[in-house]
């Protein structure tokens, strides 16, 4: 006979302590088998050497290996369709209850609504958990129950309904006894997914206090690079919400804080309107006439536009797969604005190459810059991406260190002359929203 037992799905929330669903499995009445999906349809679009892969792989087999090492157990690695995975589950194991976190972008609800369907077929609990976030859906919403489209109040009743509550931190790393005691669980290499290790590496995150309390007077000068490089582990999951949470309210420092509200803020918008992945928040914006010059796209992906801090950004993110939330404004802006070339573009290409790419959080800033998300940025705000230098990169450091052939004769010129792009841009939005 088959040994009764509970599985715990990993997804985005790659580590062993504070961890709601994990620890809503292991306190469960049976021993918990964990594992991981390597999802061959999500796979199958990136570049085989996508540092993100490598980051994921080389964190589950360090979760892997401590698990192996101190309780005689581990993490099964599976590739394929996660139905079809769930299939193969059913058939091997006596399973009682398919635990998870939750997943919020339109992708991963389909996915988890046909798993839940499959496993109620069988008689076979999905139970699901808020883990990523802090709020979801439905909890941060006006009197009368639609959600917010502005961020400030947003965020005021967040702080608010946050201040009314008691945060707490499940201290799942103290329940892994309970994990099913077999330590030779199904194991993948990177080549068995189709994929190599990568050559640029996911940056640790920092989130000491000096940083949390001088994030206001720093953040937006690209130069200094004192950002938190939290992002990507906020995206995997190899760190709790909850945690940074609480790490800003001890440092005091509301902008910090308000920064992990905006991806909350981005998130509940995604999960309220899943058209937003393909189509603008405000449809009238959708009637823009893009240029979409290949040409010129190309020369924006490659950091060969002209103009200095709009290369240099380009430049980082492709050497590094980050690029400093300022200069992601600018080349955003940059991008849409001055050549005219769909929000859709740069978000799929950002996607491509972010270390730190968040549907949400992506999505809702593409669509800030193009003007047509909430509390979008409004069309006839255009950067000047020379003036932008003299406000945050006075001393040429940050181009100097990811465009340092700035001032060689064989320096691309401008790609466009700013004040007919400008004039240009405004004409066309103009024409679209009237």
């Amino acid at each position: 006979m088959k040994q009764p037992i509970n599985i715990f799905w990993f997804r985005r929330d790659l580590r062993l302590d504070d961890n709601v669903g994990f620890y809503e499995a292991l306190n469960g009445n049976l021993p918990v088998l964990p594992i991981f999906i390597f999802d061959s349809d999500i796979l199958q679009k990136l570049p085989k050497t996508d540092a993100r892969v490598t980051f994921i792989y080389q964190t589950l087999q360090k979760l892997r290996s401590t698990l192996q090492n101190k309780h005689s157990s581990s993490i099964g690695l599976y590739y394929g369709k996660p139905l079809d995975i769930h299939k193969q589950l059913v058939d091997s194991y006596d399973i009682n209850t398919v635990y998870t976190n939750h997943d919020y972008e339109p992708y991963a609800t389909k996915r988890d609504t046909e798993i839940g369907h499959f496993l109620s077929q069988n008689a076979i609990p999905f139970q699901t958990y808020k883990d990523q976030v802090i709020f979801e859906k439905d909890e941060i919403v006006k009197k009368d129950g639609t959600p917010y489209m502005v961020y400030t109040p947003y965020m005021k009743l967040w702080k608010q309904t946050f201040r009314s509550q008691k945060l707490k931190i499940f201290d799942t790393a103290n329940h892994l006894n309970n994990l099913i005691n077999q330590v030779d669980l199904p194991d993948l290499n990177l080549s068995d997914i189709g994929f190599e290790t990568s050559d640029q590496k996911v940056a640790s995150y920092t989130v000491t206090p000096s940083l949390i309390q001088h994030y206001e007077s720093t953040r937006n000068f690209p130069a200094k690079d004192t950002t938190s490089r939290l992002g990507p582990h906020l995206r995997f999951g190899t760190v709790s919400i909850r945690k940074i949470v609480n790490k800003s309210i001890a440092e005091n420092n509301e902008i910090f804080w308000q920064e992990l509200i905006w991806r909350e803020f981005f998130t509940q918008i995604l999960w309220h309107f899943p058209h937003t992945e393909t189509k603008s928040f405000k449809p009238q914006y959708d009637r823009i006439e893009w240029r979409n010059n290949e040409i010129e796209f190309k020369a924006w992906c490659n950091g060969e536009t002209g103009y200095p801090l709009v290369d240099a950004g380009m430049r980082q993110l492709n050497e590094t797969g980050f690029m400093h939330n300022r200069v992601r404004m600018l080349v955003g802006s940059f991008l849409c604005k001055h050549l005219l070339i769909d929000w859709r573009w740069g978000e799929s290409y950002f996607a491509e190459k972010l270390h730190d790419y968040d549907m949400a959080s992506n999505v809702g800033n593409w669509q800030w810059v193009a003007g047509s998300g909430v509390d979008a940025s409004p069309y006839f705000r255009i950067f000047n991406p020379m003036t932008q230098i003299e406000k945050f990169d006075k001393q040429l450091n940050y181009i100097k260190t990811w465009a340092p052939d700035f001032q060689e004769l064989t320096y691309p010129r401008p790609i466009v002359e700013h004040k007919f792009a400008r004039e240009r841009a405004l004409q066309v939005y103009k024409e679209a929203l009237n």
